[in-house]
């Protein structure tokens, strides 16, 4: 489970980077072609989050029933 939360980490963080420098090239420059790629990172790096806590809550669920 240890690799899955550094993959996810890193899939989310990557992700959220990019989001986070094409909405500084939007406010920046001013060019309403980086808002739109700047949502899109932004809704797939929220996405990779709720996967990872998703897995997590019911990959316990799991766990629980299976030793219980």
């Amino acid at each position: 489970m240890t690799i899955f939360r550094i993959l996810m980490v890193l899939l989310a963080g990557g992700l959220g980077a990019v989001a986070a420098l094409f909405f500084a090239l939007y406010v920046i420059r001013g060019d309403d072609d980086w808002m739109p790629r700047a949502r899109i990172f932004g809704r797939w790096a929220w996405a990779a989050i709720l996967f990872w806590f998703n897995i997590e809550v019911w990959g316990r669920v799991l766990w629980i029933l299976i030793n219980w």
